[in-house]
C-alpha cells in the first residue's frame, strides 16, 4: 500500500469503487510521499494533512454509501493561487503570506462536491508572473527530472507535485502558458481550457482577459476527469459562457482517420527552437500520421508580434488588478511607515518581489495618458489579428500542432539576469492565451540529456474534447507518460 501514491486517477477510481483500497490509505500515502521529497523539490507551500485525512475519511463514506464518483477519495493540490476558504492562500507573495480568505473558489468549490482530497497549496511565481518557478516569494521549485533545472511556471508547483507523485492531480492556472510549459518540462499531461470556459470566481487576477484555469494530470484521462468536474457555466463569473458541457471522459480508441492537424509554417523556423525539441515533435506528427492524421500546413502570419502584444497587454491588466494591495485592505503592511503615503510605498516596494514590481511599472507607462493608444491599444489590435489568424487556419485543419517550449527545461539561475530572453520561453504557448482557444501539452519525448520534452495540441474555440482526443490518441501509441523521475 505505500505505493499507492503512483497511482493515476483512472486507476484510484477503480481500487476505490472495488474497495480494494480506501481513500485514507491512498491520501495518507500520498502525505507520506510529499514529507519524503517536498524538502527536496519545494513543490508545496502549504501542507493541509489534518484537514486532508478528514475529507479522505468522509469520501469513504461516500464511497461506502454508494455515492461516490471518479474524484471521490482522490488527492489533489491546488495551486496557491485559487482561494481555499480557511486555508491561506498567498500567490507566493510577501504581501499575502497571512491572507486566509473566507470563501472558496469556484472550482475548489466543485472539487470538493465532487469528493477530491485536497492534500495542499502548491507553489508558483508570485501573482503567477513567470516561465521559470523562481519569481516565488518562499523558495523555487526545482524539476524532479534534474533539481538543477526550473519546473517551468507559473503552475511549477502543480507540475511537479504531479510528476513526482506527491498528488494524484492538480489545478493551475495559465495566462500565457502557465499550465502547459510546467507541464511539459516536468513531463506529465496539462490542459489550459477555452476563455469562458472554466470559472475564474476565486482565481486571483493577473491578466484578467487572458487567465484560465485548468487540469495538470499524470495522463490525458485523468486531465478529462479533472474537466468534467472544473468546466461549466457559473453566473459569478462575467466572462463565464453559459454553452452545453460535453463528457470530456469519452475518448473512444478509434484513431485519427480524418482528422487534420495543422503544422505552422511560422513555428518552425522559431527563434531558439532547440534541435532535440524540434525533432521530438516531428516525430510526434508522424506518430499521428500512423494513426490516420493527415498533416497539413497553415499560416499563423501575425506570431511573430504575440510576445510584444502579451508583455503589453498582461502587465497592463496586472498593473490594474494589483493596485488592490496597498497595505489598507488585507494582506502585508509596513509597520515602520509615518504616513499614509509612505505605507503605500514600503508596503508594495517591499511586499512585491522584483519581478511583479516590473511588470506593474510597465503595465502602468502601457496605461498612462498619452500611451494608451500607442501600446495598449495597438497590442489590442494585434491581438484581433492574432484571433483572426487561428480562424483562417481552423478552416484548414482541426487542430494545431507546435512545441510547448524552445528548448528544455534550463538550469536554475540561467536567465534570472536577462528577463528578455526569459519571456521568449513562452513563444509557443501566448497566442492560445490572446486568441482565447484551448491547448494541450503532452510528453512527446526526452532530449539527449534525459530532460522531458513537451507536444502542444491547440484547438477551435470550446473543442476541448476534440484535442483530449488527439492527445489520448498519440499517449495509447507512445509510452513517454509512462517514465517517472527518479527522486
Amino acid at each position: 500500500m505505500d505505493q499507492l501514491h503512483q497511482l493515476t486517477i483512472t486507476q484510484a477510481y477503480s481500487l476505490l469503487r472495488s474497495k480494494e483500497i480506501t481513500s485514507r490509505e491512498l491520501t495518507r500515502s500520498v502525505l507520506d510521499r510529499i514529507a519524503r521529497i517536498n524538502s527536496k523539490v519545494n513543490a508545496f507551500i502549504t501542507i493541509c494533512e489534518d484537514s486532508a485525512m478528514a475529507r479522505a475519511a468522509m469520501a469513504d463514506e461516500r464511497i461506502q454509501s454508494g455515492n461516490g464518483g471518479p474524484l471521490t477519495g482522490i488527492p489533489i493540490s491546488v495551486k496557491d493561487v485559487l482561494c481555499t476558504r480557511g486555508i491561506r492562500t498567498t500567490c507566493a507573495s510577501k504581501i499575502l503570506e497571512d491572507f486566509v480568505p473566507p470563501y472558496d473558489a469556484a472550482v475548489v468549490e466543485k472539487l470538493n462536491n465532487a469528493g477530491t482530497v485536497m492534500v495542499g497549496k502548491v507553489n508558483m511565481d508570485e501573482f503567477a508572473m513567470g516561465s521559470s518557478n523562481e519569481n516565488s516569494g518562499f523558495m523555487i521549485t526545482k524539476n524532479p527530472w534534474d533539481v538543477s533545472r526550473i519546473p517551468g511556471g507559473s503552475s511549477g508547483g502543480s507540475a511537479v507535485s504531479v510528476s513526482a507523485d506527491m498528488c494524484l492531480g492538480s489545478i493551475g492556472s495559465d495566462t500565457g502558458g502557465s499550465i502547459r510549459q510546467p507541464a511539459s518540462h516536468c513531463s506529465v499531461a496539462g490542459l489550459k481550457p477555452t476563455y469562458g470556459r472554466v470559472s475564474r470566481y476565486g482565481l486571483v487576477a493577473f491578466a484578467s482577459s487572458l487567465d484560465q484555469i485548468g487540469p495538470i494530470g499524470k495522463c490525458v484521462s485523468d486531465c478529462a476527469i479533472l474537466m468534467n468536474a472544473l468546466a461549466g457555466y457559473d453566473p459569478k463569473d462575467s466572462t463565464s459562457v453559459n454553452i452545453p458541457v460535453p463528457d470530456y471522459s469519452d475518448l473512444p480508441e478509434n484513431g485519427l482517420k480524418g482528422v487534420k492537424i495543422g503544422i505552422p509554417k511560422e513555428y518552425e523556423a522559431a527563434e531558439g527552437l532547440a534541435p532535440d525539441v524540434s525533432a521530438a515533435v516531428d516525430r510526434a506528427v508522424v506518430t499521428l500520421e500512423k494513426l490516420g492524421a493527415e498533416k497539413v500546413s497553415v499560416s499563423l502570419p501575425h506570431t511573430r508580434y504575440a510576445v510584444a502584444a502579451y508583455y503589453v497587454i498582461a502587465p497592463s491588466e496586472a498593473s490594474s488588478n494589483l493596485a488592490r494591495y496597498d497595505g489598507v485592505k488585507y494582506g502585508f503592511r509596513d509597520p515602520a511607515a509615518e504616513n499614509l503615503i509612505g505605507m503605500y510605498k514600503q508596503t508594495r516596494s517591499n511586499g512585491f518581489g522584483k519581478e511583479v514590481k516590473r511588470r506593474i511599472i510597465i503595465g502602468t507607462y502601457c496605461l498612462s495618458a498619452g500611451y494608451y493608444d500607442a501600446y495598449y491599444g495597438k497590442a489590442s489590435q494585434v491581438r484581433t489579428m492574432i484571433m483572426e489568424d487561428f480562424k483562417r487556419a481552423f478552416t484548414h485543419c482541426d487542430a494545431i500542432l507546435s512545441p510547448v517550449a524552445p528548448e528544455p527545461p534550463f538550469r536554475i539561475g540561467e536567465k534570472t539576469d536577462d528577463p528578455l530572453t526569459m519571456y521568449l520561453s513562452d513563444i509557443f504557448t501566448l497566442s492560445a492565451n490572446l486568441a482565447g482557444i484551448p491547448g494541450i501539452s503532452i510528453p512527446c519525448g526526452f532530449s539527449g540529456d534525459g530532460l522531458p520534452i513537451g507536444l502542444q495540441i491547440m484547438g477551435k474555440h470550446f473543442d476541448e474534447h476534440g484535442i483530449l482526443k488527439i492527445a489520448s490518441e498519440f499517449e495509447r501509441a507512445t509510452d513517454f507518460n509512462t517514465k517517472k523521475p527518479d527522486i
